[in-house]
């Protein structure tokens, strides 16, 4: 007489093959869900946002150097006024190309292009987007919060005498010591002689 097989679950590999392919697709929905939640905590309602540090690139390049440039001059005198450019293709050796990105936290990105052209090693022209002025690009990036009004540094006869009522009167000073002498046996003292520093 055989012995009763003992019921073995038994799990198909077509079972084992989907719940590996699931798995990750599972695992990849689970992150999108977290990561709009931890988002949305991160900011408290919007009270407290995480800090997020300046991010500038590239050359700044404001209008007045850009009406500086005259047709006619030559590289070096065009890098004296723009600096050196950003990008400069070997394949496009007649042209230079200035790009500034700038991003704060709770600011529109700014991103401006400057292409120089050149007909040998002279300026032909200059291609440029809407350029702010010096004044206008460092105003702009002057937009932290302000600090509150510095207190008033005067204060009134009674403020004065209350403070004077509130404070401790104030100790005699006691005298200095007195040099001592020395006593009158003994041979006055010598300052102490070091040896020098560097060899002689």
């Amino acid at each position: 007489m055989k012995p009763a097989a003992s019921p073995m679950p038994s799990t198909p590999r077509c079972l084992v093959r989907r719940a590996v392919w699931l798995a990750p697709l599972l695992a990849l929905t689970g992150c999108s869900a977290l990561d709009g939640a931890a988002s949305r905590l991160s900011t408290i309602g919007g009270l407290v946002t995480p800090y997020r540090m300046d991010i500038l690139q590239g050359n700044v390049v404001v209008r007045e150097q850009v009406q500086a440039l005259q047709p006619g001059m030559t590289r070096e005198q065009v890098q004296a006024i723009l600096g050196t450019p950003l990008v400069a293709s070997v394949f496009h050796a007649n042209r230079w190309d200035y790009v500034f990105t700038f991003q704060r936290q709770g600011q529109a990105p700014q991103r401006r292009v400057v292409s120089v052209f050149f007909q040998g090693d002279r300026l032909e022209r200059v291609q440029a987007d809407e350029l702010p002025t010096e004044e206008e690009f460092v105003s702009s990036l002057d937009v932290r919060r302000k600090a509150a009004q510095p207190p008033v540094l005067e204060a009134t006869e009674e403020q004065l005498k209350a403070f004077e009522a509130k404070a401790p009167a104030p100790r005699a000073a006691s005298p200095a010591p007195a040099a001592r002498e020395p006593a009158s046996g003994s041979a006055p003292a010598v300052a102490p002689s070091y040896p020098p520093l560097e060899p002689r």
